[in-house]
């Protein structure tokens, strides 16, 4: 099969719709559409279904576009190995995260790695656990950090560690200095800072209030974790989140945080993932071991 042709195939697939494939392959969208008529032709099967917005790949669409994605994860690790076999240890690895991993993963990974391996280029971006999920299914980064995902076909966890949710509190709150857990109704009073409604952590949180028939009361709705900790280090109220996302703070005594008792916040986890089948390059797989080595938020919580 082609090479251009799988590549526009593999393109179309992942933007949606020929136009906005050609916009990113920075082609007319009649070549594209040639391409796909030819690569058809030659498999004898339809491999896009054409809807009012857009096309969906049809099974035998899915098959090959994933052939195109084998083709180009191979060409991709050839082309590193390569390089390492010149002497150049060069590329850019890409990562996809959640906002609350992002100081662990600077201050006690990639600051690191980078001293050893300065010829490496990280694109990091932010996002939801689903859209992390599937941009490592699609091959559009090449490591995943996420809290307590749901199982993905095409993902494949490497590390994982039990982070369980935490209530964040103010030094001096009347529960700072306990150790045992508590259940999340202890809070229901106080005013909270909380997650935005779609995001996983709130999610998980709304799943307790459910089944204990109450709420807590937000004083803050925000997706920034640098405002969580904030509101509460200012004494605003409390906070729900992972230790790794705070552990800076709790060590140098500017929070406190007890556990939760409520099984479902006390089993979280966070998870390094990779898409499943694949060989990452060097650079990427170097990377993977070193995340699992160094960040807090795949190390076991305290006893």
């Amino acid at each position: 099969m082609n090479d251009r042709a799988l590549r526009y195939l593999l393109a179309v697939v992942r933007a949606g719709s020929v136009r906005a494939a050609a916009d990113v392959l920075n082609v007319a969208a009649s070549a594209v559409s040639r391409q796909i008529i030819e690569l058809e032709a030659q498999v004898g099967e339809t491999l896009l279904e054409r809807l009012p917005r857009g096309v969906v790949p049809t099974e035998a669409g899915r098959l090959v576009a994933e052939h195109a994605q084998r083709q180009a994860d191979e060409a991709a690790l050839l082309e590193d190995q390569l390089k390492r076999l010149r002497g150049v240890q060069r590329g850019t690895i890409g990562l996809r995260c959640g906002a609350g991993f992002l100081i662990d993963l600077l201050d006690n990974a990639l600051a690191g790695f980078a001293h050893d391996h300065p010829g490496i280029a990280y694109q990091v971006e932010i996002g939801t656990t689903d859209g992390i999920l599937a941009a490592i299914a699609r091959g559009d980064a090449d490591i995943g950090l996420v809290y307590n995902p749901p199982a993905h076909p095409d993902v494949r966890g490497i590390v994982s560690a039990r982070q369980p949710l935490l209530a964040v509190l103010p030094m001096g709150h009347p529960l700072a200095d306990g150790a045992a857990p508590v259940p999340l109704r202890s809070f229901a009073t106080e005013p909270a800072a909380l997650l935005p409604p779609d995001h996983g952590v709130r999610q998980l949180i709304g799943r307790v209030e459910a089944d204990g028939g109450f709420r807590l009361v937000p004083r803050l709705e925000t997706a920034s974790f640098e405002l969580h900790r904030r509101f509460v280090m200012a004494a605003m109220g409390v906070a729900f989140l992972p230790r790794f996302v705070i552990a800076a703070e709790l060590r140098d005594g500017f929070l406190a945080a007890v556990p939760l008792r409520d099984a479902i916040l006390s089993e979280a986890s966070a998870h390094l993932v990779v898409r499943a089948g694949r060989r990452l390059p060097e650079g990427a797989a170097r990377l993977l071991g070193w995340l699992a080595d160094h960040m807090v938020a795949f190390r076991p919580p305290p006893a």
